[in-house]
């Protein structure tokens, strides 16, 4: 139990009411999940000690290579961790790589950076950690310089973090409905620019652990209205029976999956969006159409 958290019943009213605007009666239950401590559970995959994270930034991180099994051993391919400090979801997406795959981690403060190399190499065996380049670019501006050179993309953006601000008096004081609108232009600018590093045909994985909706679908549908040919996807049949997600409850909408802590064992919230490029349209000879 977090000692220090503030009881629900004097939440700030404003913090109340815009969150109970979405969650109606469910959010007591979704507050008093969010007090208790989320549990950790060890990651060890391919790691030289486990690393401590919840169920649900598990599915998160392994849903962008959900699918890697298909691809042969020896295609070179460059995943990018657009926002990767603390480094959890990039040890998930480590645990993944074959042969000769590349990992960027993109951490934008030197501080997080840090922490960020000092988790990569406190946990990865070597030949794995010499095959993760770490950056430290602005991932909204990254694609002024390059376009369409990463296959799989993770980006885990900035966000509200309610649970964070529930144990935070200092933070809760300060909340204002305009925390939640500023995150997503933050979070716009982000996914946009993450969309122009993907190539064609490759796979990016929107994430936050926020609750509105404004940080989460709306962002996602803003991208797709952008670009029409992109497609939404859902993890395949049997993706949340695996171990260690078989605990978490996924909550589809329209736009992705989310996992909230009053019924995902404590778990959460996370919300992830899979995001397919399509492929660049086939070219060749011009057709004789007989005019």
């Amino acid at each position: 139990m977090c000692a220090d958290c503030p009881d629900s019943a004097v939440l700030p009213a404003a913090f109340s009411a815009f969150y109970t605007g979405i969650f109606g009666e469910r959010w007591p239950q979704l507050v008093s999940a969010m007090r208790r401590d989320e549990p950790k559970i060890p990651f060890t995959e391919g790691l030289e000690k486990p690393y401590y994270l919840s169920a649900a930034s598990v599915a998160a991180a392994s849903a962008l290579l959900a699918d890697a099994a298909e691809i042969p051993q020896d295609n070179p391919v460059r995943i990018l961790d657009l926002c990767a400090a603390p480094g959890g979801k990039t040890l998930v997406l480590a645990s993944g790589m074959k042969g000769n795959w590349e990992l960027v981690a993109n951490e934008y403060s030197a501080a997080r950076r840090n922490r960020l190399c000092h988790v990569l190499d406190e946990h990865l065996p070597p030949d794995r950690r010499s095959r993760i380049r770490v950056t430290g670019f602005d991932g909204a501006k990254w694609c002024r310089y390059e376009r369409a050179c990463f296959d799989f993309i993770l980006l885990d953006a900035p966000c509200s973090a309610e649970r964070h601000v529930l144990a935070d008096n200092t933070a809760l004081s300060r909340w204002t409905p305009a925390r939640v609108r500023n995150l997503a232009v933050r979070q716009w600018s982000l996914l946009s620019g993450a969309w122009l590093l993907l190539r064609p045909g490759g796979r990016l994985v929107y994430s936050t652990c926020a609750l509105a909706p404004a940080e989460n679908s709306g962002v996602v549908e803003r991208l797709c209205k952008k670009y029409p040919g992109s497609r939404i996807s859902f993890p395949a049949d049997g993706f949340f029976s695996r171990q260690p997600l078989s605990a978490l409850t996924p909550e589809f909408c329209s736009a992705g999956v989310r996992f909230l802590p009053d019924r995902s064992a404590g778990s959460g919230p996370i919300f992830f969006s899979v995001l397919d490029k399509p492929p660049e349209p086939a070219t060749g000879p011009a057709k004789n159409t007989g005019v």
